[in-house]
């Protein structure tokens, strides 16, 4: 697959699309990293977290409007899994191919550039490194960072080490920090619903506390 082919064919169609916004556009482009990742498989899966993560964008609505549109745009192929536990799968159709040029697989025709697999395995080793904490102390310090106190930080650490860093005991886990931040979020859901219990009684106090404040 000649990536700089596609890249200036995709380009191409993306400034003659009036649909297309810059949201779309930076969906396409983390899409296309991650494909490229993958050394552009046929389908690759991806977590939505992460996607949104490389792409800047912050709500899930908009993302899943963009990805159906780019879907039906005909930009990409989405599946999604519509399942906590399945990630959902993605296939990009090649732009600016010959007649003579392989599609969707590592072999190139003579005279193409090709995407060093020596660049691709430091990629996959770097995400690789990513997909688990190292030890407590690097998931206290990423708590810290989101402003949770330490006791948070082990609670989910100590959940996750029993169960051999599976969720639901079954799938394993690709990317702890999005792991890590749906812990925040649910938590912070349990919290929002005990505070409103907490002021029907009249007692507006809170169990979250920011330990990165001096007392």
């Amino acid at each position: 697959m000649n990536y700089i082919k596609h890249l200036s064919a995709a380009f191409q169609m993306i400034v003659k699309d009036s649909r297309l916004n810059p949201t779309h556009v930076s969906l396409y482009m983390a899409l296309f990293q991650l494909w490229n990742i993958t050394r552009f498989s046929e389908v690759f899966y991806i977590n939505r977290q992460e996607v949104m993560q490389f792409s800047k964008i912050g709500s899930k609505t908009t993302f899943h409007r963009c990805m159906q549109d780019l879907h039906n745009w005909k930009y990409i192929k989405y599946i999604p899994s519509h399942n906590i536990y399945k990630s959902s799968k993605v296939s990009m159709p090649i732009f600016g191919t010959t007649t003579g040029q392989v599609m969707a697989n590592n072999k190139t025709s003579t005279g193409q550039v090709l995407v060093s697999n020596k660049n691709i395995n430091k990629q996959i080793v770097n995400i690789n490194k990513t997909k688990l904490p190292k030890n407590e102390i690097e998931v206290i310090n990423f708590f810290k960072n989101n402003n949770w106190p330490a006791r948070e930080a082990q609670k989910f650490y100590n959940h996750y080490q029993s169960i051999g860093w599976k969720i639901g005991g079954k799938i394993k886990i690709e990317d702890w920090h999005a792991t890590a931040s749906n812990w925040m979020i649910k938590a912070d859901e349990f919290e929002t619903i005990d505070e409103l219990s907490q002021n029907k009684d009249n007692l507006k106090t809170s169990k979250r506390k920011n330990y990165g404040q001096p007392l």
